[in-house]
């Protein structure tokens, strides 16, 4: 099975990805339209990029009511915008804030791995986003979820070293 790995500290904050994903779902550069964000730790010149990581949990799915989120062969959870009825149910029950609504359209989207070949890994210069071979029964999610929580326990103790906690607080 492949996933996308995402290596915080190798990235650098040039948005490359959010383009390449934007084009490859809209067939525009209109980063706001991107399924894979930036996030900028300013203070710290320190960028994490981040998307859906196709979790074994799959909240997303079972909270929607019409069943309009399906597991591709590619191992995502695609939204079937034919079916999809912008009820907003899946951007709420996500834990991690990567499935999102278009006003546009009215539907949910996602990360769908662009179907097996992601643009945001093959547009990052610095393979802080790369789509690796895993054993299936590897909880990458879970590995994800520990490599940001390391990268925020690093910015905190950068922060107090530089006795500047008043962003702990």
């Amino acid at each position: 099975m492949k996933v996308l790995r995402i290596t915080p500290e190798r990235c650098t904050g040039c948005m490359r990805c959010e383009l390449a994903c934007s084009y490859m779902q809209t067939g525009t550069f209109q980063p706001a339209k991107s399924v894979i964000r930036i996030s900028p730790f300013e203070a710290h010149t320190s960028y994490a990029p981040y998307t859906c990581t196709q979790c074994a949990e799959a909240w997303c799915l079972v909270a929607c009511p019409v069943e309009a989120i399906t597991i591709s062969p590619v191992g995502a959870k695609v939204v079937r915008e034919d079916m999809c009825v912008g009820c907003k149910l899946c951007t709420i029950a996500c834990p991690y804030g990567t499935i999102f609504y278009n006003p546009d359209t009215e539907k949910a989207f996602k990360c769908n791995l662009c179907e097996g070949s992601p643009a945001c890994a093959e547009a990052c210069p610095t393979a802080a986003i790369e789509y690796v071979e895993v054993e299936p029964e590897r909880n990458y999610c879970n590995l994800l979820w520990l490599t940001h929580a390391k990268l925020f326990a690093d910015l905190r103790s950068l922060l107090v070293t530089n006795n500047d906690q008043s962003i702990c607080h």
